[in-house]
């Protein structure tokens, strides 16, 4: 296969290696280079360079040198590498993470899933490809930066934007009834800084036995997100639980665990859905000193207390979130613009 048989610049998630594609380069001491082929393009390194035509039509998991003669390694990157190096306006949620969403979800092809919000669009790369070509993926951002470069992340690794996947920009209170009629959705999954202001607005959209998931950072905004279940009336008992993940070395009799791990990351609480007028059975516990009151729960979510609202107690800072300037996210939405153009994608609706 030639190079100008392999030009079309649309990325291919198998078979031979053409321009638009993204490939890992691993050299000798086992560094990882993550590049786009494109025309006229070259991978250089202290020790020689790589064409990246020579790479054009070679099978994936292949073998080249560079011009000093060093072999590296050639593969395309999973979907769990792809989103590892993609642009991020935002925090991703890791794959570790988007594994468990997806399988406590029970996230299907030809589901109808609601997500809010997109930060980068790692999470609904996850999503698309659980829902396949015939689900339907609705997505939620208040910011129109973090929008962007979702939509040109998803459009780099797709080759365009998916005809299943709606983008709105705004808020998930206001949006989603204008956008998705009630009782018509299977799966909320909520990644915000204050998921319990929209327990109302998902179980609305949600039918009947349908899953709602959020992700939360810190214990506050677990206990928080997992009270407001409760008090909505309207869903099973909350599940909560936080995934880690540990790998080992493992060569000859060198059998440990790795030195470092991908621990703390989030919280993930679970419910489903009950039908109209349906009352959750009560759980059977021993009294015992974990009992509470509301009193109890004000002082340790403030927001609760009397004349307290979630928007002066839950902010960015409090939650320890990261915030990027304006001035570096319109950078990030023009290396993820950038990022899709070099793979041939189509970031149009």
């Amino acid at each position: 296969m030639s190079a100008q048989d392999t030009a079309a610049g649309t990325p291919a998630p198998s078979g031979p290696l053409g321009y638009g594609d993204r490939v890992q380069l691993t050299g000798p001491k086992g560094r990882l280079n993550t590049i786009t082929l494109v025309p006229e393009g070259e991978f250089h390194s202290h020790r020689g360079v790589i064409a990246h035509a020579d790479l054009v039509g070679l099978p994936d998991a292949s073998v080249v040198s560079n011009s000093s003669g060093e072999e590296y390694l050639v593969l395309r990157p999973l979907l769990s590498d792809f989103v590892m190096s993609m642009p991020r306006g935002a925090a991703i949620v890791y794959p570790k993470d988007a594994a468990q969403i997806l399988s406590l979800a029970d996230i299907f092809p030809g589901a109808r899933v609601v997500e809010a919000g997109v930060g980068s669009g790692a999470l609904s790369l996850h999503l698309l490809r659980g829902i396949g070509e015939r689900g339907e993926l609705f997505s939620f951002e208040r910011r129109d930066e973090f929008a962007d470069v979702a939509r040109a992340n998803v459009a780099a690794f797709s080759g365009s934007v998916p005809e299943n996947w709606t983008l709105t920009v705004g808020d998930l209170q206001d949006t989603l009834p204008a956008t998705c009629a009630a009782g018509t959705i299977d799966r909320v999954v909520l990644d915000m800084l204050a998921p319990w202001e929209c327990v109302d607005v998902a179980a609305e959209a949600l039918q009947p036995g349908g899953v709602l998931i959020c992700y939360v950072a810190t214990v506050t905004q677990l206990s928080r997100t997992a009270e407001q279940i409760r008090r909505s009336g309207q869903f099973t008992h909350p599940q909560s639980s936080e995934t880690m993940v540990r790998g080992w070395h493992v060569e000859g009799l060198a059998v440990r665990p790795d030195h470092r791990m991908v621990a703390h990351t989030g919280f993930l609480i679970t419910a489903r859905r009950l039908a109209p007028n349906t009352v959750v059975p009560s759980l059977k516990r021993r009294a015992s000193k974990s009992e509470f009151s509301d009193e109890d729960l004000a002082s340790w979510l403030p927001d609760l207390a009397e004349g307290a609202t979630s928007a002066e107690v839950w902010t960015p800072e409090v939650v320890g979130e990261r915030q990027k300037s304006e001035k570096v996210l319109r950078k990030k939405v023009r290396e993820a613009q950038n990022f899709a153009s070099e793979r041939g994608a189509d970031t149009q609706d």
